[in-house]
């Protein structure tokens, strides 16, 4: 992995990121507002989640 895969994945995320305010920046808000009033620590549950679904993708994925 180089520095250069590290670029495509950010640019990546940021594509994929802008998907739902692109197409749907209704729905978008209201699930903003929806994490904004979650409790801290349910919002550290769903970042541990993603960490971990995260990093086992990366290493299912890699060769």
């Amino acid at each position: 992995m180089t520095l250069d895969d590290l670029w495509v994945a950010l640019c990546l995320v940021l594509v994929i990121e802008g998907i739902m305010p692109f197409l749907n920046p209704e729905k978008w808000q209201q699930m903003l507002r929806q994490v904004a009033d979650a409790p801290p620590a349910s919002l550290r549950w769903f970042g541990l989640a993603m960490m971990v679904s995260g990093t086992t993708m990366l290493m299912w994925l890699s060769p």
